[in-house]
């Protein structure tokens, strides 16, 4: 459930990618060409580790930022380009099979002629059934038409999750939502950045409106129509931070509570209309968001609803219609990210196949590029990394025997699951034609509505994957207490066959560790070893993890990314724990391995420094300064300039590896340093 944050995940973006290793003829997997060694490592490690290389990537233009990570993306979107561009030329694929149903939806998607001669067709009948509401009923009858049928939007969200206080049952889960900007700040600040956004969205939707028969006063008056509908929905909305606290978000109340908070909705009549039956309790994110919107059904004249509706179509559809629309779409992402040109076609159909039909593709994915070897190279790495948690949390020096006692059994109690899943989806009953893209979109949303729904009532599939297989990226469930890599992670600079351990622990060790400490970060230590959301610890070491937390988030506050603009610690805590802990761990797990205990250098580094700086080269990376300043306000990681050195400058090792001494920009008193996991 997206909207509860359910997961945790190592990066920012999930990134297509092919598993195998975008270096293996490269022998240097620490190369001091890519360093600038004129910089003290204890003055900035983060230009010391990457800085010729930085100066060496700009941000192309088809892009909003430029690492480690978009580097894979881009070396590796070209496998998955092969794939879908095999499966649609091959003619023999039989009808119904894996690749014909790739190959027919990636056709569908590239076929650029039928898709401009259509214009704005297919939205076109939904759009004119809005202008047929006639009262706040109807209002609330084209929202749950709206998200039954493929076209999203709408007020609220209302998802299936595991209910997170008894995790063996899925409930119906309804949250915040109804807004467009990417973060309710965005209608509720006014300075310079947040009124420009706004004005670009204005004129975004003014060209939507124009696009589809409205005049240009039409227009107008309708984008103005929709932003103050927003604007309420977002002076309603919980903030991100206080979003962050599960304990504030599980609202269970029974179907007859919800009504009596929301008089002019009644949920015993209208859940089913969602699909849903015979259910009698629901778990609400804010019920006083709830409660708002059931004074706006009262406030705000259908019309304007109707307008407000007609809009969540057109925002939906948009990038998926003629170029007109794509366009405008496009101009609305520039304004807000400053990327320079649109992604070519193939690339974001590409990527679209995987998003939409991942597991169809993830099949062709395994097939021809995951190695098993891998992924027992991975599973041994897992038993290394959750040995090396164990010792950590035995040494602990804060914590008391009856709380690490908890913690090791929920340590123990982690599922790992590498690659790809045991059971694949087979989408039975997904309609995929060549020739109907915006259908086939459309049919893929419904059908997977459809299966959400389905899980009502059925025991909680733990064997599921969260993310698709070619995804550079991983994730923690604190509700299944499961830690996730999937296949596309295991390549440089994560992970590769031909490198020392020192490279592989720093890179995918760290990500192993990383996911297992966000079973223990401020949040996903508040679910025990089941998964429930209880207590298990201590008041005295709940009050000591509490002072060590408050400090990590004081050490990120202390971070400009733009002018005066400072990373936000309580946002990005989850992660910065889970790099903490994370590194920790693989730097506990790594001494363990003959390289570790040894002293040989390789290219001139030290194991230790190797390790360190196979930690930097994952974060090196450029940003275009709107694409920053955005992602500070939505993105719970920080960026990548002090993910590299937020975590060392709190180990000992780091200051040893690289000698690093007072007086030194980054050096930290022991006593200060922050010792967490």
């Amino acid at each position: 459930m997206k909207y509860q944050n359910l997961k945790r995940c190592f990066a920012a973006l999930g990134i297509v990618a092919a598993g195998f290793s975008a270096n293996a003829q490269t022998k240097k997997f620490i190369d001091p060409a890519n360093m600038d060694l004129s910089v003290k490592p204890g003055d900035d490690f983060y230009t010391y580790a990457s800085g010729t290389w930085i100066k060496n990537n700009p941000v192309p233009a088809k892009e909003t930022r430029w690492g480690s990570f978009n580097e894979l993306r881009d070396f590796n979107i070209n496998a998955v380009k092969s794939l879908v561009e095999d499966a649609a030329a091959d003619k023999s694929a039989p009808v119904g099979s894996v690749k014909r149903r790739v190959g027919d939806f990636y056709t569908a998607a590239m076929d650029s002629t039928t898709i401009e001669k259509l214009g704005y067709t297919p939205i076109k009948a939904d759009l004119e059934k809005i202008k047929q509401i006639k009262n706040i009923q109807g209002v609330l009858d084209q929202v749950a038409y709206m998200r039954t049928n493929g076209l999203g939007g709408g007020m609220f969200g209302l998802g299936v999750g595991q209910d997170r206080k008894n995790v063996n049952k899925y409930m119906v889960n309804i949250g915040q939502g109804g807004t467009t900007l990417p973060d309710r700040d965005y209608y509720l600040k006014d300075d310079t950045r947040s009124v420009k956004i706004r004005d670009a969205y204005n004129t975004y939707m003014v060209t939507l409106f124009t696009l589809t028969g409205s005049t240009p006063e039409e227009a107008k008056q309708k984008a103005a129509t929709v932003y103050k509908i927003e604007k309420q929905f977002a002076e309603a909305q919980m903030s991100r931070l206080e979003m962050r606290d599960p304990y504030a978000t599980y609202n269970k109340l029974t179907v007859a509570e919800l009504n009596k908070k929301t008089p002019d909705i009644n949920w015993t009549t209208y859940l089913p209309k969602f699909k849903i039956k015979s259910q009698d309790t629901v778990l609400v994110s804010s019920p006083k968001f709830m409660a708002s919107l059931d004074g706006m059904l009262k406030s705000v004249p259908v019309t304007d609803w109707q307008t407000y509706l007609e809009w969540n179509i057109l925002k939906g559809s948009a990038s998926s219609l003629s170029s007109p629309f794509v366009k405008a779409s496009f101009a609305f992402t520039q304004a807000q990210t400053g990327q320079k040109v649109q992604t070519p076609r193939w690339q974001r159909m590409s990527s679209l196949t995987d998003g939409t039909i991942g597991e169809l593709l993830g099949q062709l994915y395994v097939a021809k590029y995951f190695k098993p070897e891998a992924k027992e190279r991975m599973n041994q790495m897992i038993v290394n990394l959750r040995k090396a948690f164990e010792i950590r949390i035995n040494g602990l020096e804060w914590m008391s025997p009856e709380t690490k006692q908890k913690a090791l059994a929920k340590l123990h109690a982690f599922t790992p699951k590498v690659g790809y899943p045991e059971k694949w989806k087979n989408y039975d009953g997904l309609v995929i034609n060549k020739d109907t893209y915006f259908q086939n979109l459309r049919n893929a949303s419904v059908w997977g509505y459809n299966e959400m729904i389905d899980q009502l009532g059925k025991p909680v599939d733990r064997k599921r994957f969260g993310m698709t297989p070619p995804t550079v990226n991983a994730y923690y469930s604190p509700t299944l207490n499961e830690i996730v890599f999937p296949a596309g992670i295991l390549q440089f600079p994560f992970f590769d066959p031909n490198a020392d351990d020192a490279v592989n622990y720093g890179g995918i060790g760290a990500v192993i560790g990383h996911e297992m400490s966000h079973g223990f970060d401020d949040s996903g230590s508040q679910y025990d070893a089941a998964g429930n959301l209880k207590n298990w610890w201590t008041a005295e070491d709940k009050a000591k993890f509490d002072a060590k937390t408050k400090a990590l988030g004081e050490q990120f506050d202390g971070y400009t990314v733009l002018d005066t603009v400072h990373v936000i610690g309580k946002l990005t805590m989850g992660e910065n724990i889970g790099d903490l802990g994370g590194l920790n761990a693989a730097y506990t797990a790594f001494k363990m391995t003959k390289q570790g205990q040894s002293n040989e250098k390789i290219d001139g580094f030290t194991p230790d420094q190797r390790f360190f700086l196979a930690w930097a080269q994952v974060w090196r990376g450029n940003i275009l300064p709107e694409s920053a300043a955005q992602l500070i306000k939505t993105d719970p990681h920080s960026p990548g300039p002090y993910r590299t050195i937020g975590a060392p400058v709190n180990m000992d090792a780091w200051y040893n590896a690289f000698d690093v001494k007072p007086g030194d920009k980054l050096y930290k008193k022991p006593e200060d340093r922050i010792r967490m996991w």
